[in-house]
């Protein structure tokens, strides 16, 4: 719980902290990837990095957080602490890193705000920092626990059993552990990191859902090649994965993590995706089509044409197994292959989607925050709908709304 004088000066400095929490999370980076190179080497993704994805993720998660605990000094902002927690166990933080952390940022606030940071209002933020990491570092305890690792001991390798090419920029993998210990257990909407060994020597990881539910030992991930855009870079790890990767190779790879995962009540589902946000999706119809489910469930996917839907016969074969399942499919170029689907943006005209049903929702930022308003407008409740963002989590301001 944070302290009423805390709170007063946290409330009096959020605006002159937000404001500068940009600047400050940059400042913070630098200087700690100058003084603790290795923490770059495996850890952080240098593509977000030089992005300003990682460091706005950053900014928002300590933002939304300090709000949080001003409206309610006992309150603990469960979604965005999970999300994080489950993101830093996929990347094998340990709980000593927090004083890292605890050092290069508050030498940062320091260095931003000058004279502003008092002996109190450092104490104050302070007073947030640990209460904001000890919720972290409990639940990371709990999920290493359940994930049967040690903290930070999330590594195996895996030989590709089988590679296939689903469009022409994603391609599968098929994965068995190369240790001869079983796979360890997964729920349908989790997700693994892959950790590789760039040319220069550097090690980055990236995180990919697992898009199936194979049985036994087999474990799929489906990646998409990243094109940069706007004159940023290619992505590095997926066109090391599509350039080099073949059957026989060994990839490391965590366990699994995440808790976008499927609910395994009785309730209606809506399963919404755009692009490669399909294949958690996939992932989930995959289980509920392994157990026989009869719930309600609504596919929707949008995407360029359907060549460039991935894992889009499977999807169909998946849902065609479940007796209260129906898709629907949206795309900029339909051509011929898939008659019956609609053209352009994803919409909800003309669907029935209950209001108690739980919805998933998976692709880009926008696409997914348009179809939440479009949910909420239907009177689906907040609460029921659940999102997974590739990447740094960007929507965290937005999470309470």
């Amino acid at each position: 719980m944070l302290s009423a004088e805390s709170a007063a000066l946290v409330k009096a400095t959020l605006p002159a902290v937000a404001g500068a929490l940009d600047e400050i999370t940059a400042r913070f980076y630098a200087a700690m990837f100058r003084d603790r190179p290795e923490l770059l080497d495996g850890m952080f993704n240098r593509g977000n990095q030089a992005s300003g994805d990682q460091r706005r993720a950053l900014a928002g998660s300590i933002a939304g957080f300090a709000t949080a605990l001003l409206a309610d000094p006992g309150a603990r902002p469960d979604a965005l602490l999970a999300r994080i927690a489950h993101k830093h166990t996929a990347v094998g933080v340990t709980e000593d890193q927090y004083t890292i952390v605890h050092k290069y940022l508050f030498g940062a606030i320091a260095g931003v705000l000058g004279a502003a940071v008092t002996p109190e209002v450092a104490a104050a933020w302070d007073e947030v920092y640990w209460l904001m990491a000890g919720a972290l570092i409990a639940q990371e305890a709990r999920i290493y626990r359940e994930a049967g690792v040690a903290p930070g001991e999330i590594w195996r390798p895996w030989t590709v059993a089988e590679r296939r090419e689903e469009t022409p920029d994603v391609v599968s993998f098929l994965l068995r552990p190369a240790d001869g210990r079983p796979a360890p257990a997964a729920k349908a909407g989790q997700y693994v990191s892959v950790r590789t060994r760039m040319p220069d020597g550097v090690h980055q990881l990236r995180q990919y859902s697992l898009s199936g539910d194979l049985g036994g030992d087999l474990r799929r991930i489906t990646v998409k090649r990243v094109t940069g855009t706007d004159g940023g870079p290619d992505g590095e790890v997926s066109e090391l994965l599509h350039g080099t990767v073949r059957p026989g190779d060994e990839l490391t790879l965590s366990a699994p993590f995440g808790d976008v995962v499927l609910d395994e009540s009785d309730t209606p589902l809506v399963l919404a995706s755009a692009g490669i946000g399909c294949t958690p999706m996939v992932g989930m119809l995959a289980r509920l089509a392994a157990t026989g489910s009869t719930r309600p469930v609504l596919v929707l996917h949008a995407d360029g044409s359907p060549d460039e839907h991935a894992l889009r016969t499977e999807t169909r074969e998946l849902t065609g197994r479940l007796p209260g399942a129906r898709s629907v499919f949206w795309y900029d170029r339909p051509g011929t292959a898939e008659p019956d689907a609609r053209v352009g943006l994803m919409d909800l005209d003309g669907l029935d989607v209950p209001a108690d049903a739980t919805v998933y929702l998976c692709g880009p930022l926008p696409f997914m925050r348009a179809i939440r308003t479009r949910l909420l407008r239907r009177g689906v409740p907040p609460r029921n709908i659940r999102y997974e963002v590739f990447g740094p989590d960007l929507w965290l301001p937005d999470t309470t709304a």
